[in-house]
């Protein structure tokens, strides 16, 4: 018997699918539109009976388990577009969860037509019951996967399908789990079930699935986690039918299969948790049966991607992070990066839990033709295929050297090929299952081996780059060094010629001591900043008066030529005084050796609010604007046969990183004016901030 609520609950439900198969024969019906028709009739045939028999009646149960057989033949026919490697996986999620429908449908029909006793009928129907929530979360991961594998153009399509199906299913889960655990109130909810079903038949108007809109692409792990899913629910449900099959018998089976399954599943456990080689079985299995493809490409380009261009601080070296890259694609324990020295010998230049050996006895007359016939093959080498003697023409080009042949630990080579070169090849240690490698990790390896060549040839070049940067640098000091000699060189050419005239007097016999005293201290400063870790050559800037300096710096060339200093000398700037020194004396030399002995060069000091200016003038032959623009602050530029072009170049390096600036006016034929702008200071300041300023 049904109560009037019920009646009514599920005639509306009968009364809105039959509407739905009408509305939808308006059209034409063709594709996955028929089997949603065909859903539309079974929901309205079990509606029907469901009014008339009752919602726990025996001849509804059958009704409701072909109506669920009807929906997932529309669901399988909505996944049957799709041509990736999930599709075998698929269809055993399909399989297990048809399974199921035909399990409840058996049971239906045992009830139907045999009678059985009262403890006997109430066994199955729990179990039916248990079987229906089996049912309801394997339909609803499909639905999850469906849903969300799909593209948002699809799942437009879908989605009014989806959510009826999802709100039928999700209430029958709840209802058939209260219903199984005896909870109060659960024969209300099956009077009610009908409103519910009616309702999730209004959502199925809101879109209409078409094949030709419908795309789908299932991933891997949506694959894994439905049969992740389905497999618990499966697990719970057999669990649930063998306790009540053994309720009913006299022995203790219940104990003994517990007993027997714990050890079963503890022993598979420890099994799987501590041998690699079980892990890695189940592995090769899985993916040999259920996919179409071993790997997930997306994934493991990405994680190689990751792997090799990882730069944090705690990141491998370069080398070792391509071992790894390499290693978690097949799953190594280790291996070995080698690549040729100058001579051709092959060395390890990274290794990573490699424990096979290392060609240290490799010399180059055995390294040169096996590095050669693995650039000109290209391949990936498969080193248990060359023990067994099981390989191609293309394999057989490869000189295998005996160290390698004999290794029993190598397992596969990586050639790294970066513009048809090889530049590096990646050995592979063996894992504990080893299995034969296939096309699938020939291609994987090969493309992944070009992407790593490229990182290797970068950290390659960069390693390059930073040597030619250190010889530069190298270059740079010595150039300067090599101008400053030039200078020295010039000041005791003087001095010898000026000790033939007056090694008789003793006043200019202590000024040559004090000469040769400051050369010799020079030389030695200079020879410090060849260092590499040479300090800055301003090292501190503090307030002094110019006089010391300027004076200093004249009197080195004022033995053959005039030089005359003007303006106010004792005022006082913020300068590093060896460096200004220095500057200076460029300036100086050059100026000197621009004009004739007959004209004098002048230095003059003056001031503004902020600066001391220090101008150095000369009458000699001048620049053009091209030269000023293009050429004067550039090194190895001059316009003096001999010159070196270094001390224009310097003297602004110089200055600048005083906090300073150099400007220069100069016409052909008119002279030539320096002017050093430096920042004013004021006198026995004592020591001052120093600026933020570069390196000379």
């Amino acid at each position: 018997m049904t109560s009037l609520a019920s009646f009514w609950s599920y005639a509306l439900a009968a009364c809105l699918f039959a509407s739905l198969i009408l509305w939808r024969l308006r059209g034409r019906v063709e594709g996955t539109a028929r089997l949603l028709v065909a859903g539309y009739f079974a929901t309205a045939v079990w509606a029907s009976v469901s009014a008339m028999r009752g919602p726990t009646d025996l001849l509804t149960m059958p009704a409701e388990t072909l109506r669920n057989l009807v929906w997932l033949v529309m669901l399988h026919a909505m996944w049957s577009d799709i041509k990736d490697e999930a599709r075998s996986a698929l269809r055993l999620v399909f399989g297990a969860v048809a399974l199921v429908i035909g399990t409840q449908l058996a049971l239906n029909l045992l009830m139907l037509l045999t009678p059985l006793g009262a403890d006997l009928s109430q066994d199955v129907l729990m179990s039916e019951r248990l079987l229906r929530i089996t049912m309801a979360s394997g339909a609803l991961v499909l639905l999850h996967n469906l849903y969300g594998q799909a593209t948002p153009a699809s799942r437009v399509a879908i989605r009014g399908p989806m959510l009826g199906l999802s709100l039928m299913w999700g209430y029958d889960l709840n209802l058939y789990t209260l219903a199984y655990l005896h909870a109060p109130g659960a024969a209300q909810l099956f009077d009610w079930r009908g409103v519910v079903v009616a309702i999730a038949g209004a959502l199925f108007v809101v879109s209409q699935p078409s094949r030709d809109t419908l795309r789908i692409r299932l991933s891997r792990a949506a694959t894994f986690q439905s049969l992740s899913m389905l497999g618990i629910c499966i697990y719970f449900a057999v669990m649930a039918l063998v306790a009540t099959a053994l309720r009913r018998s006299h022995l203790d089976w219940a104990a003994i299969g517990t007993a027997i399954g714990l050890c079963a599943m503890i022993v598979a456990t420890a099994v799987l948790a501590l041998s690699h080689w079980a892990r890695g079985w189940a592995k090769v299995k899985i993916a040999k049966h259920l996919f179409e493809h071993r790997y997930d490409y997306r994934s493991e380009w990405l994680r190689f991607a990751d792997t090799v261009g990882r730069s944090d601080g705690d990141a491998l070296p370069i080398g070792e992070r391509l071992i790894k890259a390499f290693a978690d694609i097949l799953e190594a324990p280790g291996g070995l990066l080698l690549v040729p020295d100058s001579s051709g010998a092959l060395t390890a230049a990274a290794a990573w839990n490699w424990t096979g050996q290392t060609p240290a006895q490799c010399g180059p007359d055995e390294s040169r033709p096996f590095w050669s016939s693995v650039e000109h093959a290209g391949r990936i080498l498969d080193l248990d295929a060359y023990r067994r003697g099981v390989l191609g023409d293309t394999d057989r080009q490869v000189l295998m050297p005996e160290w390698l042949a004999n290794d029993g630990n190598a397992w596969a080579g990586v050639p790294l090929i970066h513009h048809e070169r090889l530049i590096g090849l990646v050995l592979l240690g063996a894992p504990e299952y080893r299995r034969p490698l296939d096309w699938e990790d020939f291609d994987l390896l090969r493309t992944a081996g070009r992407q790593a060549a490229s990182s290797l040839a970068e950290s390659f070049s960069q390693e390059a780059l930073a040597d030619a940067r250190r010889f530069e640098e190298f270059n740079r000091r010595f150039a300067f060094i090599l101008h400053d000699v030039k200078n020295l060189v010039s000041q005791l050419s003087l001095l010898a010629r000026n000790a033939e005239r007056h090694a008789d007097n003793p006043d200019f016999r202590a000024d040559m001591v004090a000469t040769l005293q400051g050369s010799v201290g020079k030389m030695n400063e200079l020879l410090a900043r060849l260092a590499p870790h040479s300090p800055a050559r301003v090292q501190r800037l503090a307030p002094e008066p110019l006089r010391v300096v300027l004076t200093a710096a004249i009197a080195a060339r004022r033995g053959d030529h005039d030089v005359r200093l003007l303006g106010d000398t004792n005022q006082w700037a913020l300068f590093d005084a060896t460096a200004l020194e220095q500057a200076i004396g460029h300036l100086l030399q050059n100026a000197v050796e621009a004009c004739s002995p007959a004209l004098p060069v002048t230095v003059r000091v003056g001031n503004t609010a902020d600066n001391v200016s220090i101008a150095i003038t000369d009458k000699g032959v001048g620049m053009d604007s091209d030269f000023l623009r293009n050429r004067l602050f550039q090194p190895f530029a001059s316009s003096k046969p001999g010159g070196f072009g270094i001390g224009a170049f310097e003297a602004r390096s110089l200055i600048t990183a005083m906090g300073g600036r150099l400007t220069v006016n100069s016409q052909p034929g008119r002279g030539t004016t320096f002017t050093i702008m430096l920042p004013t200071a004021e006198a026995n300041s004592g020591p001052a901030k120093q600026p933020e300023r570069k390196r000379a």
